[in-house]
C-alpha cells in the first residue's frame, strides 16, 4: 500500500523553506501538521507548591522556549523583577537569540551550546566558569534533562516544574485518513491512544515512524508496530528518514 497522507504531530514549521514541503513535492504527498500534545503553564498557586524564591537565583539554565516563556512569566505573576545582573546559559544559540523577546541581548551574559544538550562541551565550560552562581532550571513535568553532569560538575543549582505537557484533544469529526503518523515524544504515543484507543495499523494499513529512542519505545510499549525510527547514521533527521521511507514504500523519485 503506497503513502498519500501523513500526519506529523508537530505544530506547522513558520518557514515555506522546511524540508517537509520539499519532501512533499518530490514524492507527491500531502503533510499535516497536528500536534498530539501541549504545553500548558503552571500556575502561580501550583508554582508556589515547590516553595522556591525566584528572587534568590542569579543565573538560569534554559534548554528550551518554553523554559523561557514560563520562567518570565512566573516571575511577572509573582512579582519578581528579574535583575540585569542575571545570567542565562542556554542548550542552542536560538533559544539565546529567543531571550530578545525579553531582555535585551548582551553576550557578556548569555552563554549557548551548539548541540541542543545539557552535557555541550562549550556549554558546561561556560556554566563552570560561573559555578559560584546560584542556578535555577525551569524543565517539564515530563523531562529528561541529564542534568547528571551539573551533579558531576559540583554545581548548585534547583529544578523546578514550571510546565506541563497534556494531551491535544481531537474532535469527532477531524478525519484520521492518514497512512504514516509521526511522533517526537512518548506523550504523543500517549495521547494517540487517548484519543484513538481503538487504533488499528492494519485496517487500512497505517504506518508509525518516531524520532527518538523514548518514542521509539513507547510505540512497542503500546503494543503498536514501529516501522521506522530515527536518527540513524544514515539518516541523522526525521525529513531524511522519511525520505528514505517514502522511497522504500511508493519507490524511487527523481
Amino acid at each position: 500500500m503506497s503513502i498519500k497522507k501523513i500526519l506529523v504531530s508537530q505544530p506547522k514549521p513558520s518557514t515555506p523553506k522546511s524540508p517537509y514541503y520539499d519532501i512533499a513535492e518530490k514524492h507527491g504527498v500531502e503533510i499535516v501538521f497536528r500536534p498530539f500534545i501541549k504545553v500548558e503553564g503552571l500556575s502561580v498557586k501550583e508554582f508556589r507548591h515547590a516553595k522556591v524564591n525566584l528572587a534568590d537565583y542569579t543565573a538560569v539554565i534554559l534548554s528550551s522556549r518554553h523554559a523561557v516563556d514560563n520562567f518570565f512569566r512566573l516571575c511577572e505573576e509573582t512579582r519578581v523583577s528579574v535583575p540585569d545582573t542575571m545570567k542565562y546559559f542556554c542548550t542552542s544559540e536560538s533559544i539565546a537569540l529567543y531571550l530578545q523577546k525579553y531582555i535585551v541581548y548582551r553576550k557578556r551574559k548569555i552563554s549557548f551550546g551548539n548541540s541542543g544538550k545539557l552535557n555541550d562541551p562549550q556549554l558546561l565550560a561556560a556554566i563552570a566558569k560561573n559555578k559560584n552562581e546560584k542556578f535555577l532550571m525551569p524543565i517539564s513535568d515530563v523531562h529528561e534533562d541529564g542534568a547528571n553532569v551539573l551533579d558531576e560538575a559540583g554545581i548548585n543549582y534547583t529544578k523546578v516544574v514550571m510546565y506541563r505537557t497534556v494531551s491535544n484533544d481531537f474532535t469527532d469529526d477531524e478525519p484520521m485518513d492518514f497512512d504514516l503518523f509521526l511522533f517526537f515524544s512518548p506523550a504523543g504515543i500517549d495521547s494517540l491512544m487517548k484519543n484513538f484507543p481503538d487504533f488499528n495499523q492494519d485496517e487500512p494499513r497505517r504506518y508509525i515512524g518516531t524520532y527518538g529512542q523514548p518514542a521509539a519505545k513507547a510505540v512497542t510499549d503500546a503494543g503498536l508496530r514501529l516501522d521506522y525510527s530515527a536518527p540513524t547514521p544514515e539518516h541523522p533527521s526525521m525529513p531524511a528518514a522519511l525520505d528514505a521511507f517514502l522511497t522504500e514504500v511508493n519507490g524511487k523519485k527523481d
